[in-house]
């Protein structure tokens, strides 16, 4: 990993299924950078609220619940991980019942505060690649590199589709579509941190380009700045 006084900062912005995920991972690899899922946390959230019975759409119920939450988070294999009151939720953060109601909790303010400040900490740890909906514009709005990752909503639904079914073998492409946007919804209009093109992103349709073209266009721009 970089050292700490040269660190820098790769943000990568986008939708649903728009490849960001991936992308991020293996761009942090070909950087020998850690990789950041700042998604991953929310979802975590979302997890402890479901497992604990907590209602995602009751702001203040989520905030008192989130209170009283011990977080842990440390670095594996250049990976950001963390553990939820000495739990590690890795395994259902993309289960279903995370993965519907996620989008309710990442729209209580307080809730974004909070992430916001824990994602700016993870910067101690040294150079990193972090993807989301609002890094480039709210957690690193200073960030050297900026990226936005968008796709067709067809193709992002299809990329989704053929995911559920590797992952639990199910899976209705217009029930994908609609739960994206849905989503988008949600995330392009609420009132705070609003999924936006960042100030000074370079805006990347991956709609007809393969997960190596794409890290390869960043990596190559990274390297050359």
């Amino acid at each position: 990993m970089s050292n700490k006084v040269d660190a820098f900062v790769v943000a990568v912005d986008g939708p649903s299924a728009s490849g960001k995920s991936t992308v991020s991972r293996e761009a942090a690899k070909a950087l020998q950078v850690m990789y950041v899922d700042s998604g991953a946390m929310y979802r975590g959230l979302t997890w402890k609220a479901v497992r604990e019975g907590v209602d995602v759409k009751n702001a203040q119920a989520v905030i008192d619940m989130m209170g009283g939450v011990n977080w842990e988070i440390f670095v594996e294999d250049l990976i950001l991980r963390f553990t939820i009151d000495g739990d590690d939720p890795t395994d259902h953060l993309r289960s279903e019942p995370v993965r519907e109601r996620v989008a309710d909790i990442a729209v209580i303010p307080e809730v974004r505060q909070f992430m916001v400040d824990r994602l700016r900490e993870t910067a101690t740890f040294g150079s990193l690649v972090m993807e989301g909906r609002d890094i480039g514009s709210v957690v690193f709005p200073d960030a050297a590199f900026k990226y936005y990752l968008d796709a067709d909503p067809e193709e992002r639904a299809r990329r989704r589709h053929l995911e559920l079914l590797e992952t639990e073998g199910k899976g209705n492409v217009d029930e994908v579509l609609n739960s994206l946007a849905r989503r988008d919804k949600i995330d392009s209009t609420r009132a705070t941190a609003p999924l936006q093109i960042p100030l000074g992103a370079v805006v990347i349709n991956t709609t007809a380009m393969s997960i190596e073209d794409v890290v390869q266009r960043i990596v190559a721009d990274v390297n050359g700045r």
